[in-house]
């Protein structure tokens, strides 16, 4: 159930609401409940590797006022894409992760470290390239999302269009969805398709996939800002 009302004539002080539910109707209807407040600018933490289609897109609907969010980190493990969180004038943090993963333990801690500092009430993995550690989805409970450039569940995991193409598919897709310990199974809140045929290359399925993952990701960030997703066993509500 999501529930939305105004505040004026409420007769509850706005800085009791949390204790006065707590108290009163959470334990009587073995409630679980999340309040928030609409003048509170919820905080984005986007995560990328070297890929920019999906961080210009989320950056430029920042900028033009379409969301209304504060973005204070860029947090990656590549140098490549400093050049745009310079043109958007958002600090860019780099943690390079070592190819037998011996510090990712070290880096993850740093990048917790530099989340609550910035107070970050949300993150949006625009394209990154590494699995998220068990500590840190605990930390963020389906406040992670990712954009998967296949329909899932089909084609999980790496080169999703390089498979769709050795399969002859007629229709490809993306999937923006809330990250789980299972690696790209957890619960779907955007997902959209495009044609394509026998004429297409792994290349150009790759070039209208981006488009697709631009769109689809953007939505669920979206109705993620405008706290329109409910999530129960590993499904989502998502309110129009």
């Amino acid at each position: 159930m999501r529930i939305e009302w105004e505040l004026d004539g409420f007769l509850i002080p706005r800085d009791k609401i949390e204790e006065y539910f707590g108290t009163l109707y959470s334990p009587r209807y073995q409630m679980e409940f999340h309040l928030y407040f609409s003048d509170v600018k919820p905080r984005m933490a986007i995560f990328v590797s070297k890929m920019s289609h999906c961080l210009y897109d989320l950056l430029a609907r920042y900028k033009s006022g379409e969301w209304d969010i504060e973005i204070p980190c860029i947090v990656s493990n590549h140098e490549d894409l400093r050049y745009v969180a310079e043109q958007f004038d958002i600090p860019y943090y780099v943690w390079s992760i070592k190819k037998d993963h011996s510090n990712k333990e070290e880096v993850e801690k740093a990048e917790m470290e530099l989340l609550q500092k910035e107070n970050i009430t949300f993150i949006v993995l625009a394209r990154y390239m590494q699995i998220i550690s068990d500590q840190m989805i605990e930390a963020y409970p389906h406040h992670i999302i990712n954009i998967h450039h296949s329909f899932l569940p089909a084609f999980v995991g790496a080169k999703p269009y390089h498979q769709a193409w050795e399969r002859g598919v007629k229709i490809i897709g993306a999937t923006s969805h809330y990250v789980t310990a299972e690696l790209d199974a957890g619960p779907i809140i955007e997902q959209d398709v495009m044609r394509v045929s026998h004429k297409d290359t792994p290349a150009t399925l790759v070039s209208k996939g981006r488009d697709l993952e631009k769109i689809v990701l953007s939505r669920a960030v979206s109705k993620h800002i405008q706290r329109k997703i409910l999530t129960y066993n590993n499904k989502t509500i998502v309110f129009s």
